[in-house]
C-alpha cells in the first residue's frame, strides 16, 4: 500500500528532526480568489494545510474563525467552492497535504458517499469531522480508509486513557490534540508543560502514531511545542487575514510571511 502524503509529510519532518506545521484557513476568506492564493503562498513553509468547509453554527470556533467564517459566508462560498479551491490547490502543490475541516451536518446534507466522492475528485488527502467523535464514526472513518482519504481522529484532555487507546487503534495516520477545553483561539488557560506532559502520555500508547497539538498555539507559544510531531495554526492566521483587510493590505502577502516566521519558531 502506497503511503499517504500525510504520513509522508510526517516522515520528512521527523527526518528533518523538526516538528510539522499545520496550517488552518476558512475556505473563501477573504474571498474565493484570495482563499486560493493564499493556500499557495503558505504551501511554501507549512507541511499540512487545514481547509475548512463552511458551517453557520460552528461550535467549535472561536472568535476569529468565525470572523474568518461569516466573511466567507457573505462571499457565497458554497461546499461546491471549497472542493474547487482545494483541486486548484491539489493541482498546483500534488504532494502537499490537504485535509478538509468542518461539521458533519454539511456531510449528512450532501450524503456520505457522495461528499467522499467530491473529496476524491479534488484530491483531498484527509478530513477532520469536529462533531463526529468516536466510536459514532467508525462507519464513516472506513468509508474514509476505503477510498484512502484519512481520518483524523480528535483526543481532548479529558479523554480516557482507556478510550485513548482505542481511538488511537482506530485511528489512521493522524490525531490531533485539542490542548484544552475550549473554543479555538482562546489565551492559553494550560501551561504548556502541562499540555505537554498530557501529550506524551498519548505518544506513549504509540510512539508510532503521529499527533498534532492544536488550540492556542500562537506566535508567542509555538516555540514551546516544537517536541510535538506537529502544531497546528488557525486563529493566528484568521486574525492576521482581518487585521490586513482593516488595515487595506494584502491578506496573501501577509499570511505568507506570517507562516514563514512562525516555521522559523519550530526550526
Amino acid at each position: 500500500m502506497t503511503k499517504s502524503s500525510i504520513s509522508l509529510a510526517f516522515k520528512n519532518c521527523k527526518k528533518e528532526k523538526r516538528s510539522a506545521l499545520i496550517t488552518f484557513t476558512v475556505a473563501g476568506d477573504n474571498s474565493k480568489k484570495n482563499s486560493l492564493k493564499i493556500l499557495n503562498s503558505i504551501a511554501k513553509y507549512a507541511d499540512i494545510l487545514e481547509l475548512s468547509f463552511l458551517h453557520n453554527c460552528p461550535i467549535a470556533d472561536g472568535g476569529q474563525i468565525q470572523n474568518s467564517t461569516y466573511r466567507s459566508l457573505e462571499n457565497g462560498t458554497t461546499l461546491k467552492d471549497t472542493f474547487q479551491i482545494a483541486k486548484k490547490f491539489k493541482n498546483k502543490n500534488p504532494n502537499k497535504p490537504l485535509i478538509l475541516m468542518g461539521y458533519y451536518n454539511l456531510i449528512y446534507q450532501r450524503g456520505e458517499n457522495n461528499f467522499l466522492k467530491d473529496c476524491k475528485i479534488s484530491k483531498v488527502d484527509g478530513l477532520i469531522v469536529v462533531d463526529l467523535p468516536w466510536p459514532e464514526n467508525k462507519k464513516f472513518a472506513k468509508k474514509c480508509k476505503k477510498k484512502s482519504i484519512n481520518f483524523v481522529q480528535l483526543l481532548s484532555p479529558t479523554t480516557s486513557k482507556e478510550r485513548i487507546r482505542k481511538i488511537i487503534k482506530d485511528s489512521h495516520d493522524m490525531i490531533y490534540y485539542i490542548s484544552m477545553l475550549s473554543t479555538t483561539g482562546g489565551k492559553l488557560k494550560v501551561s504548556p508543560r502541562k499540555i505537554l506532559e498530557n501529550y506524551n502520555k498519548i505518544k506513549k500508547i504509540n510512539k508510532n502514531k503521529n499527533c498534532v497539538i492544536g488550540f492556542g498555539i500562537t506566535n508567542q507559544t509555538i516555540s514551546s511545542f516544537k517536541s510535538a510531531d506537529g502544531v497546528v495554526v488557525g486563529s493566528e492566521i484568521c486574525k492576521e487575514i482581518t487585521k490586513s483587510l482593516k488595515k487595506r493590505q494584502n491578506p496573501v502577502t501577509n499570511v505568507g510571511n506570517m507562516v514563514r516566521k512562525l516555521k522559523s519558531r519550530i526550526l
